[in-house]
């Protein structure tokens, strides 16, 4: 067997086996710095033809929070509002601009998406959401807690940050420090034979 670099019991517990997804926060405020760490190991994630179609809004503030807030289902308000960040993933309907910048060995892989609009939808939603799970560890690997969401609505989080953007909400994710005293008891996970086969 060849020699791998190989995650240790630590760093596979932080990333997968005792991480949570919180829905309560420490008040403690989240440095732009740790977001854009977080950012830098989300970006060397792969994609479809390297297509990265992932944009993200990262709200902070309070008057962004009381843009977000109207758009959110009821049961999501009071976690979100308390938590430091909140990230809309979303993915861009344009991503295939980028492409002569992003895939030089196909010079004219733009072409194949112009006038394409279900293959720039396929493309772009499955990708961002690689990519917005790709964030979620990314955070987690830099001490970050993450509430991931759905619950809101999406033509109105679109009009509030992306009125002049072809962009598409994808889902929400709260991030900070959670606090693991309000942790609910953990849900069971489907064992490996029942979700997969090696044939």
């Amino acid at each position: 067997m060849p020699q791998r670099i190989t995650l240790d019991d630590m760093g596979q517990r932080l990333l997968f086996r005792h991480a949570r997804t919180h829905r309560a926060w420490q008040p403690i405020p989240v440095e732009d710095s740790v977001l854009e760490a977080a950012y830098n190991l989300m970006r060397w994630g792969p994609t479809e033809a390297n297509c990265f179609p992932i944009r993200i809004v990262f709200v902070k503030t309070p008057e962004a929070k009381a843009r977000l807030k109207p758009h959110l289902d009821a049961g999501n308000v009071d976690k979100t509002m308390a938590a430091p960040v909140t990230a809309i993933f979303a993915w861009d309907n344009e991503f295939y601009e980028k492409l002569p910048q992003l895939f030089p060995p196909v010079p004219d892989m733009k072409a194949s998406f112009v006038g394409q609009p279900d293959k720039i939808r396929h493309v772009a939603s499955r990708s961002a959401s690689l990519q917005a799970a790709y964030f979620m560890l990314a955070a987690r690997s830099v001490g970050l807690d993450c509430g991931p969401m759905g619950g809101f609505n999406a033509d109105g989080v679109k009009a509030a940050f992306f009125a002049d953007v072809n962009y598409t909400p994808n889902f929400l994710c709260n991030l900070g420090y959670g606090d693991p005293t309000k942790l609910h008891p953990r849900l069971p996970r489907l064992a490996f034979d029942e979700v997969a086969q090696i044939i």
